[in-house]
């Protein structure tokens, strides 16, 4: 059980990381494709992938019992939510855009709590309270200032709520199906849903620059196709109110690219609220005998 354990922190721990770089990603892959074009040439990049991976693995089709839990997280967190995101993005500024879509593990505990009967740890609720108020520090101190877009904040609302949602109709699905299988399955429907951007994914991309393509096939191929595997991967061996938890490190390390990748020094106030992130994902996950 404590290597089971050990395997699913790694699996989310690779899911954080690739889903904080993709904050980036989408930043500069917005100035060249609009929303939807973006989300269908993720999702057919990252199906590709899965696909190749299926098949090499010889997984088939899931079970009759996953594919209402696989065709609902796919219309709503492969489909709607990655339009919404990247609308989102183009609205407000990426600190705004984190702050507000940080509201969706805390809707993935209360839904949890009430239909997947994981009920409402202490340690949980109090690790989640903090994780969001550095992940609110950790979006004011990237903020560019000005009134954000009422728009743009919407659009990050309801990325996470179709998020929430989705986390919580994907979890029974693993019960019959693989991560792998859950994610290609969830994948492909989400490309399905994005088809109507078909025409402007194609026309965008003959004038879009070559960096701009790269980062959307990188968005595909590791940010979906790898980390949404080990995220079902980790969800199929724990609660999902901790797997929700775990994302608030995402602001953390999104702190960390910039200053690395980007050279933009974060301030102390950044710092400190990435560090609350940490420190109440940590609350969140440390075992108790009682909750």
């Amino acid at each position: 059980m404590e290597q089971t354990d050990r395997r699913a922190l790694i699996a989310a721990g690779v899911t954080v990381v690739l889903w904080a770089s993709a904050f980036v990603a989408i930043r500069h892959a917005v100035l060249s494709y609009s929303p939807g074009a973006l989300a269908l040439g993720r999702m057919l990049a990252g199906s590709l992938t899965l696909v190749v991976i299926l098949l090499a693995r010889r997984e088939g089709l899931p079970p009759r019992a996953a594919w209402p839990g696989i065709a609902i997280s796919g219309v709503l967190w492969f489909g709607i939510y990655m339009i919404a995101l990247n609308w989102g993005e183009q609205e407000v500024d990426a600190g705004t855009a984190a702050m507000v879509v940080n509201i969706g593990p805390i809707i993935i505990a209360l839904l949890s709590g009430l239909f997947l009967n994981e009920g409402f740890p202490r340690r949980l609720l109090i690790g989640m309270a903090v994780s969001f108020t550095g992940a609110v520090v950790v979006g004011y101190s990237m903020s560019e200032g000005g009134g954000a877009s009422v728009l743009g904040v919407a659009l990050c609302v309801v990325a996470a709520v179709t998020w929430a949602i989705a986390t919580i109709v994907q979890k029974p699905a693993l019960r019959h199906a693989s991560a792998l299988q859950v994610t290609t399955f969830g994948c492909l429907i989400g490309a399905v849903t994005c088809l109507p951007f078909a025409g402007q994914l194609i026309g965008q991309a003959a004038d879009a620059p070559l960096s701009a393509t790269l980062n959307l096939i990188y968005l595909g191929v590791f940010p979906t196709a790898l980390a949404f595997t080990t995220w079902a991967y980790a969800l199929a061996r724990t609660t999902a109110g901790k797997m929700g938890a775990t994302t608030y490190v995402v602001p953390a390390i999104v702190i960390v690219m910039a200053w690395v990748l980007l050279g933009e020094t974060p301030t102390w106030l950044a710092l400190a609220g990435g560090a609350l992130c940490l420190a109440g994902v940590a609350v969140s996950r440390r075992k108790t005998a009682v909750s």
